[in-house]
């Protein structure tokens, strides 16, 4: 098969590759489409242990099973690989699992992604595609697991209804935007602002969205304002404008891993009792409900994803690496 392979860092080879193997309990799917994730860039620039190359990347992907169970059928898949066996797996939360692996790592277990034309998973990861949603759409149902899970777990924590708090977005890409997208058309939330320094970007999220939409250095963030924070990059500067957009008793959501260490205002943090939690991935269950949700359309028409030939797919990286990527995901097609 061909596929694009993660060859050293900032460095992808479209190629030959060695074919998945059938093994028993697995399905191996041709692909149809597969999205560009954050984490992926993270393993481009060389920042993920978990991700060595060579490898192929790649983990938002829908396809039709050509061999195995369900041959034939379309579906997507839950790229979440979790032992089924442990307290976590068994009580709802399989997200947190001591062996989970996803598709595109190679540390602690090879998983080839799904930057290619085949690639390999377990039979009880793979979800069939309901007719109304389009199979070249449908590696978006990754990350809006990713963003519905964040938005149910602030959700959890706050302390007030959902929508009538004031909630910031901090970060306009895939998933700020479904964040917001979340929130607003299936939250019916009414106090949101979305901030991204893109104006590319920016100009796509403001087309799609109602809630407001800015620059950070346009109009000043309001300190002790915001009930919900969804910080959506993880770098210093966004957890601590985090820190000072939050009202006190507020909840910030950490869903981005840029920068994963820095200084913190926990003296805020502790006298006003903010909740800091982090967030990962979904359960099963956020991802058979976002097949729901993205099949009833109550997301709008999705129409700032972008497609791009996976041949291509090393442009695609370079282009998001150097920010003059405008769409918040584009989704590679073999």
């Amino acid at each position: 098969m061909r596929a694009l392979v993660y060859t050293d860092i900032e460095k992808l080879e479209y190629k030959d590759f060695h074919d998945p193997l059938l093994t028993e309990g697995e399905s191996i799917i041709k692909v149809s489409a597969s999205g560009i994730c954050g984490s992926d860039m993270h393993a481009y620039h060389g920042k993920d242990e978990r991700r060595i190359p060579p490898l192929i990347l790649g983990h938002e992907v829908s396809g039709i099973v050509e061999q195995g169970k369900q041959k034939g059928k379309k579906v997507v898949l839950n790229p979440l690989i979790t032992c089924g066996e442990c307290f976590y797996c068994k009580n709802g939360r399989e997200h947190l699992c001591d062996k989970r692996v996803l598709l595109g790592m190679n540390r602690p277990v090879e998983r080839q992604g799904c930057f290619a034309e085949l690639v390999l998973s377990p039979d009880k990861n793979i979800y069939e595609l309901p007719s109304d949603l389009d199979i070249k759409q449908a590696p978006i149902a990754e990350p809006t697991a990713v963003s519905l899970h964040a938005v149910e777990l602030g959700h959890e924590m706050l302390k007030k209804p959902l929508d009538q708090s004031r909630i910031l977005i901090i970060g306009g890409g895939a998933i700020g935007l479904l964040c917001a997208l979340i929130l607003e058309k299936y939250k019916k939330c009414k106090e949101i602002t979305l901030v991204e320094p893109n104006e590319k970007r920016l100009k796509v999220c403001s087309n799609h969205l109602q809630s407001e939409t800015l620059k950070p250095e346009e109009k000043k963030i309001k300190d002790d304002f915001f009930d919900l924070v969804f910080d959506t990059v993880g770098l210093e500067i966004t957890r601590n404008n985090s820190i000072k957009a939050v009202n006190a008793g507020g909840v910030i959501v950490h869903i981005g891993l840029t920068q994963p260490s820095g200084s913190f205002n926990f003296r805020k943090a502790t006298l006003q009792e903010i909740t800091f939690i982090g967030t990962y991935c979904y359960t099963n269950k956020d991802f058979s409900n976002t097949i729901d949700l993205l099949s009833s359309k109550k997301l709008g028409n999705l129409e700032w994803i972008e497609y791009r030939e996976l041949s291509k797919g090393a442009k695609a990286f370079k282009e998001i690496h150097d920010g003059t990527c405008e769409a918040p995901k584009i989704i590679l097609i073999p």
